[in-house]
């Protein structure tokens, strides 16, 4: 595990440099993430002018959602989206083949080995949001709650994760994945609203297939409604924490799979 963590670390400041090397596009890229951002707050806002609640959340619980979405997303983006977008390139054009031939785990090297430093201050901005909405929100906060936060938080990135692996594991037989990346963006997007948006009637079947099926509701939903107090099934926690660990199994054989069907530049 040392190994890997000296390893992870050259990676990150390798990747730190990389992106320094053009300041210039790099801190054009940060101001698009606060941008992106501020125009969340100034919808949000205005949805809150016209109405008290929305889908049984008041405006701090529901700021406190964007928040936990907003830095979850931008984990997401820092240490994997980068990595996974490029696979589909590497098995085209055969470099594949020079990545498989290292001394290391696969899945850690393809899918950690760029950090994306221009979005990792999404993590922090989505902090202060959650900050500022339980500060509106003036309910008491224990180390207890904020202990289980993190633990569900570190769940929904995972359940993300295996999501996003499997999706770039599919690339191997498809070649190209293009059309899956369109549905990790509508993974994110279920993930952007609170799972009593999708629990309407007609809306019920897609909020219990994205719920319990593939749980993508549960990623950012699950630690926030904890948080604020907010949960309608405290079975969920146990819930979200299982799938999070069947599905990091389920993506690594998935991944493996895939492997072993890829052909080579050179067979």
């Amino acid at each position: 595990m040392l190994r890997y963590l000296r390893l992870y670390l050259a990676f990150a400041r390798f990747s730190l440099a990389r992106e320094l090397a053009f300041r210039g596009n790099f801190l054009v890229k940060i101001f698009v993430e606060v941008l992106w951002l501020f125009l969340l707050l100034i919808f949000y806002r205005t949805v809150f002018a016209k109405t008290s609640i929305v889908a049984g959340w008041s405006e701090p619980a529901y700021l406190f959602f964007v928040g936990c979405y907003f830095a979850l997303e931008g984990v997401l983006e820092t240490l994997f989206l980068e990595n996974c977008n490029e696979f589909a390139d590497l098995v085209r054009s055969g470099d594949l083949d020079f990545y498989l031939l290292k001394p290391i785990d696969e899945q850690f090297l393809l899918s950690c080995r760029n950090i994306d430093w221009s979005t990792a201050p999404n993590l922090l901005m989505g902090a202060g949001v959650m900050v500022l909405a339980l500060a509106e929100l003036d309910a008491p906060v224990s180390w207890a709650n904020v202990v289980a936060f993190v633990l569900l938080f570190a769940c929904g990135m995972a359940l993300a994760y295996s999501f996003l692996l499997m999706l770039t594991s599919a690339s191997v037989w498809l070649m190209r994945n293009q059309s899956l990346y369109e549905m990790w963006w509508l993974f994110t997007s279920l993930m952007r609203y609170p799972r009593e948006v999708f629990l309407n009637d007609w809306a019920a079947p897609l909020g219990w297939f994205f719920s319990f099926v593939v749980p993508i509701l549960l990623v950012v939903y699950v630690p926030a409604a904890l948080m604020v107090q907010l949960l309608d099934d405290p079975r969920l926690v146990a819930f979200t924490a299982a799938m999070s660990i069947l599905m990091v199994l389920l993506s690594r054989r998935v991944f493996r799979a895939a492997l072993r069907h890829y052909r080579s530049a050179s067979s």
